[in-house]
């Protein structure tokens, strides 16, 4: 994990990058404290999704849709971002759940909602199966069959996902979602599943993969904060739809030249 402390000057130069986006109104003193509470808002960024995060190199800063929405809520509190980078969904849902940080971009899920208020999606991407070229798997609805090795993320939306949803295939963890391909081919198993994007990357990589049509899940990426916070959780979920609405969200995918994932509807409670 690695922390890089974001001034308002940065987050002041990212939103003049998106032309329409209101000037922030007044933040309820209860509000700040919930979402800043030592004066610094502190954002997990989860590299591990290249849709919504990337790092410009092995060990250099973060970038992408994420970060970009991080700095944009710093400048409306009035308070310097501290993003603390992280490589999997499972490790950002830890940092939020120990106290780390205050907000975090997670795939909605309802394991999560237990101890994560979240808001309104901001993003929609596809959870997809990747296989070998001469797997005999050729749809989505095959891969549930008794006898099936399937390898996600660990605590990754899609292994919370397949495990309630999967009857008959079993299911195998890599470490990250990043890593998943490697493991999947490391350890022969049948399928991969995760990010459409990342997948279609590592079938490149790899060579001799294919990707199932269509999608098994449709994942709505959101922000989320802990339960309890009833103030900053409302601010928040209002902070996100204006994002949605003011076209912030649009042009931060276009500006990363981000494919196959949408701006969400307006609303869709989580």
């Amino acid at each position: 994990m690695t922390r890089t402390l974001f001034s308002s000057i940065a987050a002041l130069f990212l939103a003049g990058c998106a032309a329409g986006v209101s000037s922030p109104s007044a933040v309820p003193p209860a509000a700040l404290a919930d979402l800043a509470p030592t004066g610094t808002l502190r954002a997990v960024i989860n590299v591990g999704n290249p849709v919504l995060a990337k790092r410009a190199a092995a060990a250099g800063e973060p970038y992408g849709v994420s970060v970009d929405l991080a700095s944009e809520l710093a400048r409306r509190l009035g308070v310097p971002a501290e993003l603390l980078v992280v490589p999997s969904a499972g490790q950002a849902v830890e940092a939020l759940r120990a106290g780390h940080v205050d907000v975090g971009f997670f795939a909605i899920d309802p394991a999560r909602g237990v101890d994560t208020a979240f808001s309104g999606p901001y993003v929609q991407i596809e959870g997809s199966y990747l296989v070998r070229d001469d797997s005999p798997l050729r749809a989505n609805a095959e891969v549930d069959r008794d006898g099936i090795r399937l390898a996600v993320g660990l605590n990754s939306v899609y292994d919370l996902f397949l495990t309630r949803e999967l009857k008959q295939a079993k299911i195998a963890r890599a470490p990250t979602s990043p890593a998943v391909v490697d493991y999947f081919i490391a350890n022969k198993l049948d399928v991969a599943a995760g990010v459409r994007q990342q997948l279609e990357m590592d079938a490149k990589r790899v060579g001799g993969l294919r990707l199932l049509p269509g999608r098994f899940m449709v994942i709505n990426q959101a922000m989320g904060m802990r339960q309890g916070r009833e103030a900053g959780a409302k601010y928040l979920a209002a902070f996100v739809e204006d994002m949605k609405a003011s076209g912030f969200v649009a042009q931060a995918l276009r500006r990363h030249a981000i494919e196959g994932a949408a701006v969400a509807p307006a609303g869709g409670a989580p």
